[in-house]
């Protein structure tokens, strides 16, 4: 496996994770979370979002309300529920644990 094709199969894996945190924050439209997500050097494209936004939805771990633009037309903007702050905690839990993991095995290797 390439260096790059890792970088990719390890953001696709920490994307769900990374979107609930942005929408954990506050209420945010579906460019903010793109643009954020460029900004933490996780790039992803609209192709990509839209279906896990639906999914994260279809779950009930988030919701959104429709509001005027000045800009266009209605958006959609974003919010986390009850059960997404669950299920946010749930993944941080299994995030420390494997980095706790994969430090540990870096620093037997030194």
């Amino acid at each position: 496996m390439s260096t790059e094709n890792f970088k990719i199969q390890i953001r696709k894996g920490l994307l769900e994770f990374c979107i609930l945190q942005i929408i954990s924050r506050e209420e945010v439209y579906t460019s903010d979370i793109i643009e954020e997500l460029k900004n933490s050097k996780i790039i992803v494209v609209e192709g990509t979002v839209y279906p896990l936004l639906n999914r994260l939805k279809k779950l009930a771990y988030i919701q959104h309300v429709w509001r005027e633009s000045s800009q266009g037309p209605p958006r959609k903007y974003y919010s986390i529920t009850y059960d997404g702050t669950l299920h946010i905690k749930e993944l941080l839990v299994s995030w420390n644990e494997i980095d706790k993991s994969v430090k540990k095995l870096l620093k037997s290797n030194k």
